[in-house]
């Protein structure tokens, strides 16, 4: 049955073959950039609907999803936040439970979330910048930290326990990323009404 068929197609290329696979590049921190964008631009034309028109509508179906996957395997892929955040949940790493980060690390951010209060209830532009460059040193520390193991990463050799570090290098950026959310909200509201 046709149909039977095109739901066929769209579990393997939906359930089994990740935005890698479908790129036919190894799982990569850091892949070549001109190259994925060649494969992005090929797999565009290869897949493009307008090519189709006059295969059936299963044919056609499939055609679209290839194209759509195409889309959002590039779109993840060429955004290095995008690429980190999925190669963890294919690996397994990233869970729908609730992710625990160690205790020093929050320890650290309370204080610059008490500073952040502070800021809130009277600005002060001094301490405000330096609570971004806080954040800031944080951030480039925890991936010059992350890096060398995301560069070194091989898929074949390693299938995902090595990948802890990166793991906690996610979360703690990703907390960073909200108490930056946090002063770019509310600090220069604060500095207006001054």
């Amino acid at each position: 049955m046709p149909t039977g068929q095109a739901m066929h197609s769209s579990f393997i290329i939906n359930e089994i073959m990740n935005h890698f696979e479908f790129f036919d590049l190894p799982v990569s921190f850091f892949p070549d950039e001109t190259d994925l964008k060649l494969r992005f631009l090929k797999n565009s034309k290869r897949f493009h609907p307008d090519f189709h028109t006059l295969e059936s509508e299963d044919k056609q179906s499939e055609i679209l999803e290839l194209s759509t996957l195409n889309n959002a395997a590039y779109l993840t892929l060429n955004d290095f936040d995008k690429r980190l955040q999925y190669i963890l949940e294919i690996k397994g790493l990233l869970t729908d439970a609730k992710q625990e980060l160690p205790q020093e690390f929050l320890l650290e951010m309370m204080e610059i979330n008490e500073a952040i209060m502070e800021l809130e209830f009277d600005f002060d532009e001094g301490k405000y910048n330096e609570a971004v460059q806080k954040v800031e040193q944080m951030e480039l520390e925890l991936l010059l930290e992350a890096k060398p193991i995301m560069e070194s990463y091989d898929d074949v050799s390693d299938k995902g326990t090595g990948l802890e570090p990166v793991k906690d290098f996610f979360l703690k950026r990703k907390y960073l990323w909200r108490i930056k959310e946090n002063l770019d909200k509310f600090a220069p509201a604060s500095k207006e009404v001054r």
